[in-house]
C-alpha cells in the first residue's frame, strides 16, 4: 500500500514488544472512528517516513506517532494519541502541562523495563481481518 501526504494519523510502534501490541489492541477498541493507523518501527512504511528516528537502532525504545506531519515521540506521542480517543480517554493530555523531563524520564524508565515486565514476541503480529485494514506495512 502506497502512503502518501497528507499522511493520515498513524502509530509506530515496536512490533515485537507486548505491551505495545497490547496497547494497540486497547487503542483499536477505543478508537471508534477508526483515524488511528498502525505500523511497526521494523516495518518498510517506517523506514520511509521515519528514517531518522531509526538510523542505528536495531531495538526501538519510543513509539513514534505521525500526526499527519508532525512527528511525536516518547510521553508526547503517548499523550497525543490518547487525545484522538474519546473521553475520558482524551483528558489524558492535561498531562501536557507536567514538564517534559519529567515525562519523557517516566516514559523512558517503563520503556527500557518493557521486554523484562512483559515480554518480547518473537516476531511481529499479524493482523486478523478485523484490524487489517488498520495495520500498515
Amino acid at each position: 500500500m502506497e502512503i502518501k501526504p497528507p499522511w493520515p494519523k498513524i502509530i509506530f510502534f515496536d512490533g515485537v514488544c507486548i505491551l505495545c501490541n497490547r496497547t494497540v489492541d486497547f487503542l483499536i477498541r477505543k478508537d471508534k472512528r477508526k483515524e488511528l493507523k498502525f505500523a511497526t518501527l521494523q516495518s518498510p512504511l517506517a523506514k520511509r517516513l521515519i528514517p531518522e528516528y531509526l538510523s542505528n537502532n536495531s531495538s526501538p525504545g519510543t513509539v513514534i506517532f505521525l500526526d499527519h506531519e508532525k512527528i511525536y515521540t516518547h510521553s508526547a506521542a503517548i499523550l497525543s494519541i490518547m487525545g484522538n480517543l474519546p473521553f475520558p480517554y482524551n483528558s489524558t493530555v492535561i498531562f501536557l502541562g507536567v514538564p517534559v523531563f519529567l515525562r519523557d524520564w517516566i516514559y523512558n524508565f517503563i520503556a527500557k523495563k518493557r521486554y523484562r515486565w512483559f515480554g518480547k514476541l518473537e516476531s511481529c503480529r499479524m493482523p486478523d481481518i478485523e484490524t487489517k485494514e488498520r495495520i500498515l506495512e
